[in-house]
């Protein structure tokens, strides 16, 4: 229990590089700028480097340092398990979290596969009927543009969804000689932009429209398939080699996911969609743009102005109609009432604040907090549907209902 007698959540985060820092801030402004039930507290953080654990933990505040994440299922004053690790990791401690009676929160995508995620589903619903909390890091639900936008479909304002287009665009791996990273790596990633990118702008679609993705037919592309390799840690790894480059000798590796990936569906609605993600779009950044058309009217987002939607109400007279500005940052507006006056506006991570706050207040509250496992399993399936069209030179594959396997009994 806290000074202000509210109860405590000992959070364990486990990663410590660019998501764990976004993450630590998140815990530590959740508590500072918002009346949540229960306070989070920021008790451990694992990882294998211990002196880069120790950095960050100096840096954000945790009480404690581990290096095995198993140590933190074992301690008693930790309560929040938070996943910051590669993908091929999320599923063996989400799992093992849940199974010792921690809440998760799993960073996207959910997992590296299916199969993968189909256990943590099964695990997270024989959790839940114990009260044990589970959620997946879709962050950008939490922007307040885009939760105000889902908030306008809800009411109706658009009327029947008809277009969707979503596209995620960055640049980081333009130059060929760019390093080999993890991120590069099928068996540690799952997949490259589709996965790491992709899944977002196809949770965003779902998320503010309430619909689902039916079936896709896409196509994905590696454009640099082999990269020098300056991560020691990477040696051994599969796709790693030996190669001459120039007059001296450089070890370089096997690009083993898409640059690039893009993709037509249709939405249980009946709405068409496109989908693009790539991290080959030569001068942008980190730029997310969705819009959608109905009926009644259309929203326009980008993030590189994440501040603002566009709104169009097509039931207004032509010579009046057209694209309103909205700058998201009254008090009114989702999540915003925390922060600062109108006008002064909210970056990229104050959205993991969202996340950590929504997380708290299910937790204390005793509801289940959304992006859920299940929520995250469907969009798993998206992506598992996109690379077999893609292996299929883009033949329409269906996805079917978002299937919710049943608990394990093991």
């Amino acid at each position: 229990m806290t000074n202000s007698g509210k109860p405590a959540l000992g959070v364990g985060m486990i990663g410590y590089a660019f998501m764990g820092r976004a993450h630590s801030q998140a815990w530590r402004n959740a508590r500072s700028y918002f009346d949540v039930p229960a306070v989070p507290r920021l008790a451990a953080v694992a990882g294998r480097n211990e002196a880069a654990a120790r950095d960050t933990a100096d840096r954000f505040g945790w009480e404690s340092v581990e290096t095995d994440w198993r140590r933190l299922l074992e301690r008693d004053d930790i309560d929040i398990i938070d996943i910051c690790t590669p993908g091929d990791t999320h599923a063996e401690i989400a799992v093992a979290a849940l199974e010792a009676g921690k809440h998760v929160l799993c960073e996207k995508p959910l997992a590296n596969s299916v199969e993968e995620a189909e256990r943590m589903v099964q695990a997270a619903q024989a959790a839940a009927a114990l009260g044990v909390r589970s959620m997946v890091g879709f962050t950008y639900r939490r922007v307040p543009a885009i939760s105000y936008a889902r908030r306008l479909v809800e009411e109706g304002r658009l009327g029947r969804i008809v277009h969707v287009r979503g596209a995620y665009l960055q640049d980081w791996l333009v130059d060929p000689e760019s390093p080999l990273t993890w991120r590069l790596q099928k068996e540690r990633a799952g997949s490259g932009a589709l996965g790491d990118i992709g899944a977002h702008i196809i949770d965003l679609a779902q998320f503010v429209t309430g619909e689902q993705l039916t079936g896709v037919s896409a196509l994905t592309e590696t454009f640099v398939r082999e990269r020098p390799v300056s991560d020691p840690s990477l040696v051994g790894t599969s796709g790693i080699s030996g190669t001459s480059a120039g007059n001296g000798s450089a070890t370089r590796g096997a690009v083993t996911v898409d640059d690039a990936a893009v993709l037509v569906s249709r939405m249980s609605g009946g709405a068409l969609a496109t989908f693009e993600a790539t991290r080959f779009a030569t001068g942008r950044k980190n730029s997310i743009r969705l819009e959608i058309n109905g009926t009644r009217g259309s929203l326009a987002f980008d993030f590189e102005d994440m501040n603002v939607l566009n709104v169009h109400d097509a039931t207004v007279d032509a010579r009046d109609a057209g694209f309103t500005r909205v700058l998201v940052t009254e008090a009114t507006h989702p999540y915003v009432a925390g922060w600062w006056p109108p006008g002064h506006v909210l970056g990229y991570e104050h959205a993991f604040t969202h996340q950590a706050v929504d997380l708290v207040t299910a937790i204390a509250e005793g509801t289940d907090p959304r992006p859920s496992f299940s929520d995250g399993f469907q969009v798993q399936r998206i992506l598992s549907a996109v690379e077999t069209s893609a292996e299929r030179e883009g033949s329409w594959t269906p996805i079917g209902g978002a299937r919710v396997p049943s608990p394990s009994l093991s």
